[in-house]
Formats: structure tokens, sequence, C-alpha cells
């Protein structure tokens, strides 16, 4: 007889709690939200990052306030949205960097992707082009692969820093043709590049969007695309695969996500919002004219996408030795 008045209580506040929950997402936001970005401003995750929070402003009739901090790698930027409240009012522009390449090379990252952050939406995914002097006397990866074991170890190319996407995936390249280049990190993809058309060193990844001016220009030489497939900035430039390095490919990103736990109806009303206004033609021809490949796709394909990655990368800097 006892057990039945205690059982109401219980039921009653289980009950409260799933009305809670939806109707706290209908009210949100009821203030303005922060996206944390990161990087410092300017580059193409802080771009993506303004353009998400533009999006959500213009739906949400809130102000969506973006929040630069910059340095460590994107480490700490990153860790100020996973120890935030997951309750929609702090978002993260997110990139390869923190999110799946310094935790597979650092034991010391103070969060796991995986675990403490929810994806909500993949942006943009940014091929490149690989790079080199025009005084290298190649045109495409057979020719760079002859020379580089002609010169092992005296081919020296440029990377925003250790463990960056331009570290490794010409650590990835490297591996695959079966050559040993040397590595000369820099702190930003401006400086290194100004090194290799002055020809301080011989090889980089570039983004198309910085790429392909350089290249019509002469200024540089390109001997292969990152990308799945061809890109229309530089529609006669073949893609690394299809030059024999089957499965070669990389890709930097950008996204959006939210500290883990954070209500699935609010995931779902920000995934929306983006997902709509990146399907527009206004949307697609902003991503596309500056060389990005529009991203899309559900949370659930974001989160593959992202393990996949992190196994991708993890393979990549065990057989480089890479650590930080």
């Amino acid at each position: 007889m006892i057990a039945r008045p205690l059982r109401l209580p219980a039921l009653l506040v289980f009950g409260a709690g799933l009305i809670a929950a939806p109707a706290f997402a209908q009210n949100y936001p009821a203030k303005a939200i922060r996206m944390i970005v990161p990087f410092a401003p300017g580059g193409p995750t802080d771009v993506q990052g303004r353009w998400a929070a533009q999006q959500l402003n213009t739906a949400f009739g809130q102000p969506v306030i973006v929040d630069n901090r910059g340095g460590g790698g994107g480490v700490p930027g990153t860790e100020a949205v996973v120890k935030a409240a997951p309750d929609g009012y702090t978002l993260l522009a997110g990139n390869p960097g923190p999110l799946t390449i310094s935790p597979t090379i650092n034991p010391r990252i103070p969060y796991d992707t995986l675990r403490d952050l929810v994806p909500i939406m993949l942006i943009a995914k940014s091929a490149s082009c690989l790079a080199i002097h025009p005084s290298l006397p190649t045109k495409g990866v057979k020719d760079f692969t002859a020379l580089a074991k002609s010169k092992p170890g005296l081919i020296n190319y440029g990377s925003p820093g250790v463990g960056t996407v331009g570290h490794l995936a010409t650590e990835l390249f490297a591996t695959q043709i079966g050559v040993q280049l040397n590595h000369v990190p820099y702190k930003g993809a401006a400086l290194y590049t100004i090194d290799l058309i002055a020809g301080h060193i011989q090889l980089a990844i570039i983004q198309f969007a910085g790429c392909a001016p350089l290249i019509k220009e002469r200024r540089l030489r390109a001997i292969g695309a990152t990308s799945e497939k061809r890109t229309h900035l530089l529609p006669d430039l073949p893609t690394v695969a299809e030059q024999g390095v089957p499965g070669f490919v990389s890709y930097n990103w950008n996204g959006v996500l939210a500290p883990a736990g954070t209500p699935k109806a609010i995931i779902t009303r920000i995934h929306e919002v983006l997902s709509k206004q990146l399907a527009t033609r206004e949307g697609q021809e902003l991503f596309t004219s500056q060389g990005h490949e529009p991203g899309g796709g559900d949370p659930e394909e974001y989160s593959a996408f992202i393990r996949a990655e992190i196994q991708k990368w993890a393979k990549v800097a065990k057989a480089a030795n890479i650590r930080e």
C-alpha cells in the first residue's frame, strides 16, 4: 500500500521532464547565441562560421555573436564549447585540426570529440592543390615521384604547422608514393605560400581559392588536386588519385557542432535552418565560387564523417610518427 503513493510523484516528475524538453525547444532561442570560432578572424573557419551565424540570426531573430578564440591550434576554443552548458546557446565552428587531428597526435587534449560534442551539419569541404615551385622539372605526380626518389629528404614542403591538415596530408601523399620529404612548419598558409613562390621551399598544399590565381599567373605550378573530382577552378588539373595514387583524398572542412547533451529538438532546429539555406542557389554558389564543395546532410552523417576522419588521420600520424 505504501508503494503506490511513492510511485506517483516519481511518475509525475518523469512526465514533467518529458513535457519540459519539447517546450524548452519550442521557446528556443530566447536570448543571444554564441558561435565560438577557435581561430583568428579572416580564415575559412571564421568565414564559414560567420555565414552560419548570419543564417541563424535571420531565422531566429536573435543575435548570434561570433566569438573568435584563436591560438593553441584551435584546441582552447573547442574546449570552451565542450565545457559550455548544453542548452543550444553555445555553438562551435568546427575544423579538422582540433577535432580530428590534434586528438590523434596529442594524448593531452582535454576532450573527446566523439563523446563531448554533437555534430549538427557539415557546411563545406575544401580541397587543395599540390603546388610546386616552377623551377622543379616536373609536371605531374609521376614526374615528382621520380624526382623525389632521386633526392630523398632534400625536397622541402611547407605546412601551417605540426598536426595540421596540410602536414598530415603531405605525409600521406609521401607515404603513398614512397618518397621522403622534409617538413618545414610555418605559422600559417600565407607565410609558406610566400616562401614557395620565392623558391625557399619546393612543395605545399594550398587550398584552391588561394592556389588557382597563382597557377594561372604561372607563379606556381600544380601537379595534382587533393579532391575526389576535378574542380571547376582548375578543370585541367587531374586529381592525385587519377594519376596513379588510388584513394588519396584530402579535405579541409568546416561545420557546426554543439556540446554533448544539447536537446535533440534544438539540434534539429539549427540543422533545419542551415540545411535550408545551404541548399539555396545563393548558398551553393557562395561556396562553389570560392572553390569549396557545399556540405549538408544530417547530423548522423556528419558524425560518421568525423569518425572516419579521426580513423584516417590516426593511421597517418602513426605511420609518420607524428606527435605533439
